[in-house]
């Protein structure tokens, strides 16, 4: 109905007006776990909005993970973990 397409239209355009507060979500991905946080100040849009991906925190490993190996070690491991640096860019 022509109703429905114009509350579908305001709702797509103007987006959810969610409460003021914080969460964390957080589910399990095929490499580790994925996390969203997300800072409301009752608008539409998120105050902030940060996205933690597992390659992130494998990443930040890999001072504990290289340690006492050669400089040439560092492709093998990085290779070992599957890390994916599209999700790392922040």
């Amino acid at each position: 109905s022509m109703e429905a397409t114009i509350h579908h239209f305001k709702l797509y355009t103007e987006g959810h007006h969610v409460p003021q507060g914080e969460v964390y979500a957080a589910v399990e991905a095929p490499k580790g776990e994925f996390g969203v946080y997300l800072v409301s100040d009752g608008s539409n849009v998120p105050y902030r909005c940060k996205i933690r991906a597992s390659s992130f925190a494998h990443l930040q490993a890999m001072d504990f993970l290289s340690r006492g190996h050669m400089i040439a070690d560092v492709a093998a491991i990085i290779g070992s973990l599957d890390i994916v640096f599209g999700e790392i860019d922040r």
